[in-house]
């Protein structure tokens, strides 16, 4: 088995390559990014060949070049997040649906130049975002990975995230960047703002979990329906409030005060507009796993990526 994931510098392809290393059957990774990916650390027991490149993925040549390898699946996790996405709608579009249109059509050419006589590549293609812009984008991609998938030029498993808490590192360009900030940045003994309204609801998953259906992703099969390859992973449902109390429960009333208060219309009115409750019975169905304690996955992460706790 041989497997391919695009964006793989950022913590989601970090954790799902160190995943897949450990996986039996898995021969070889490449791991793609704007800048070369780390080689996932912890691998010495796996048996699998890992190579990072440095892939501008906007480029049709660098597809090209970067296709030339037969994957048996890819993990197109590459996109620029929300926030960052509406600020500047070129790069966007370049991004997020040029560069899906550059791999289609390369794997539509080797699918021709054999006939039709090939396996189809297995996909799975992640849509993270319900954010009125990017989620549109998205929405675009998602046509088009559907209608690639009916004609057999590629089997696509289309997976759509909740948000993902706790993500590590620095904020990112999502607005859902303070979802994760208001537990992470108080455990490392910083402050953190927070945008929104407390009673705000949110659609979550814990890493962990989000990682396991990952690796799901590529065995499922579609039965029945198969016109839309689309499946919305299981999360849950908490509100805003609910994630600080989580948070004093782990770090204590010090992390709690933390937290700063400071409204922003414009993050309020983007992630209030997201769906907070979702029918996930499709991807129980198949296999994908359910997410658990909001506490648990606080102390998940620190157990993960550092931090502190009381």
């Amino acid at each position: 088995m041989s497997i391919l994931i695009t964006g793989a510098g950022g913590f989601l392809g970090q954790a799902l390559a160190k995943a897949l290393a450990s996986t039996p059957g898995v021969n070889s990774l490449v791991l793609t990014d704007v800048v070369e990916p780390l080689k996932p650390t912890d691998t010495a027991q796996s048996n699998t060949q890992i190579t990072s490149l440095k892939a501008d993925l906007t480029s049709r040549e660098t597809c090209k070049s970067l296709l030339s390898t037969d994957f048996s699946h890819m993990y197109l996790l590459h996109g620029i997040m929300s926030g960052a996405s509406e600020a500047n709608l070129p790069l966007g579009l370049a991004v997020n649906v040029d560069s899906m249109r550059n791999i289609l059509d390369i794997l539509r050419e080797k699918h021709e130049s054999t006939t039709g006589s090939h396996n189809p590549v297995r996909i799975n293609r992640q849509s993270p975002s319900r954010s009125p812009h990017t989620g549109r984008r998205s929405i675009i991609c998602e046509v088009l990975f559907n209608d690639f998938s009916r004609r057999g030029i590629i089997d696509a498993v289309i997976v759509r995230l909740p948000t993902i808490i706790v993500r590590p590192g620095k904020p990112s360009g999502a607005a859902s960047s303070f979802c994760s900030g208001i537990v992470r940045e108080p455990l490392n003994g910083e402050e953190s703002v927070l945008p929104v309204n407390r009673d705000l609801k949110l659609w979550v998953c814990a890493t962990r979990t989000i990682i396991r259906n990952l690796v799901r992703a590529r065995g499922v099969r579609f039965q029945g329906e198969t016109y839309s390859r689309v499946v919305n992973l299981p999360g849950v449902t908490v509100t805003v409030q609910e994630i600080l109390s989580g948070l004093e429960k782990v770090g204590g009333e010090e992390a709690l005060q933390r937290v700063v208060a400071k409204a922003d219309p414009a993050v309020q009115a983007i992630v209030g507009s997201w769906p907070a409750v979702f029918d996930v019975k499709k991807a129980l169905d198949m296999g994908f796993y359910p997410d658990g304690d909001l506490t648990e996955t606080i102390r998940a992460y620190i157990e993960d990526y550092g931090g502190n706790k009381s």
